[in-house]
């Protein structure tokens, strides 16, 4: 008898830990489903969201007296933040933010903040190390170029493979330059828009490739005389996808991709990207 016993006690912890094993959530990995109550942040109370050293439109700080200031709400990531609090329960004051490098974040260990956001394509590599939630922005690119330029007149991605093109170092648009468009003449690459306006200037190049976005707020700003002349067709090993980073393991992961499902699903992150993103609209696509 005391040997039943024991063995039907060893089966009902089993059954017991079983029951509350760990389920996938997004891109973060095995997450615990019912550690959303109370939220696992480093602050209790608080929600702590880490971004750039400086924050740029169309992503933060938008407004016309908000420039790198991300508390604000402005641009789709500051709005984005505020509205992932609020389906979480926070209010707006309990959202503090926090500022750090783009690589430093990357890197493996502890965090002192909840999540960061400054951009960040999901790649294998990073989740090496790091954690991501679902994503919250489908990056297109997009080519700018003068009307009189060599650029304006293409209808498809075949027809830049003759012309010169820049882009930005370090960035999934220098990618789609190198390996989708893949110019006879080798990429002219910058080290900042500030170089890509240089050579847009002194007319050393026919186009320069950037993230849909950000080609808005160029040639909104600091490109004025260049045009978004289309964009450019996603490619089936180019697809590049912005999440949120988190500690390796972090079991937050789980609240913010549901908190993040939400926003999708009743409409508030398409009309986020509408307001933030997606200025002017118009912008011919164009073909393989």
């Amino acid at each position: 008898m005391k040997t039943r016993m024991l063995v039907l006690a060893v089966l009902m912890a089993l059954l017991a830990a079983a029951c509350g094993s760990t389920s996938e959530s997004g891109d973060g990995g095995d997450t615990d489903t019912g550690s959303c109550d109370p939220l696992p942040v480093v602050t209790e109370g608080q929600l702590t969201v880490a971004t750039g050293e400086t924050v740029f439109p169309p992503w933060m700080g938008a407004g016309a007296d908000d420039f790198d200031d991300p508390s604000t709400g402005t641009g789709y990531e500051g709005a984005l933040v505020f509205a992932l609090a609020e389906e979480m329960g926070f209010t707006s004051d309990q959202v503090t933010f926090v500022r750090t490098g783009f690589d430093e974040a990357i890197a493996p260990g502890e965090k002192d903040w909840d999540f960061n956001i400054q951009q960040y394509s999901i790649t294998e590599a990073r989740d090496e190390v790091v954690d991501f939630s679902d994503g919250y922005y489908l990056v297109e690119q997009a080519i700018i170029g003068a009307s009189n330029s060599p650029a304006a007149s293409a209808a498809s991605v075949s027809d830049l493979t003759e012309l010169r093109i820049g882009a930005a170092i370090g960035t999934t648009s220098l990618d789609y330059a190198e390996d989708v468009i893949s110019p006879a003449e080798s990429v002219q690459v910058y080290d900042d828009n500030a170089a890509a306006k240089a050579a847009f200037d002194a007319g050393q190049v026919d186009g320069i490739v950037f993230d849909l976005p950000t080609a808005y707020f160029i040639t909104a700003v600091e490109i004025t005389d260049a045009s978004i002349i289309g964009v450019l067709p996603l490619g089936d090993e180019n697809v590049d996808e912005l999440g949120m980073l988190f500690e390796e393991g972090n079991p937050l992961v789980s609240c913010v991709n549901a908190a993040l499902a939400t926003l999708s699903s009743n409409g508030s992150l398409a009309s986020l990207e509408e307001e933030w993103l997606n200025q002017g609209g118009g912008v011919p696509t164009l073909s393989n």
